[in-house]
């Protein structure tokens, strides 16, 4: 079996996602999560040219949006890049990320406020609402 490298492998996922943002199945979708701003950055080329192939909006993410819905490690401290067809699904991703700034800034990050936060990120990303059920129950690593 042929080896990919990681390199084109991570663009082959992003031209996925940026394909499926295009066609209207998602709303937005996240490159995979990187370590660091330099990391991230080595994909921005292909993902700029994935965007204007596609008609899709980029934005670059320099903290990850962690709630509930996925693991702490997966996005905590990382840097990846959102994908959207309409510039207004990007407002609303970062309106959700500032959402959850002034509720832990307040201390009111939790119960149902944080729920909500979860399930709107995972509406945001055209889960179903079954699946972001399941994502939040079983994800094990919650901040």
């Amino acid at each position: 079996m042929q080896s990919i490298d990681v390199y084109s492998y991570q663009c082959g996922v992003m031209d996925a996602f940026s394909e499926v943002v295009s066609a209207g199945v998602k709303r937005i979708a996240l490159s995979h999560p990187c370590d660091t701003a330099e990391e991230r950055d080595r994909y921005l080329p292909f993902a700029e040219q994935l965007c204007k192939h596609y008609g899709n909006v980029l934005y670059l993410e320099n903290e990850g949006l962690v709630t509930d819905l996925f693991p702490l490690s997966l996005n905590k401290g990382k840097f990846n890049m959102v994908f959207a067809h309409k510039p207004e699904d990007l407002t609303l991703y970062r309106e959700l990320s500032q959402r959850k700034k002034e509720l832990v800034e307040k201390n009111l990050y939790f119960g149902e406020a944080r729920r909500r936060l979860a399930f709107d990120f995972g509406r945001l990303l055209s889960y179903s609402e079954e699946a972001i059920e399941r994502l939040v129950r079983q994800n094990q690593e919650k901040e």
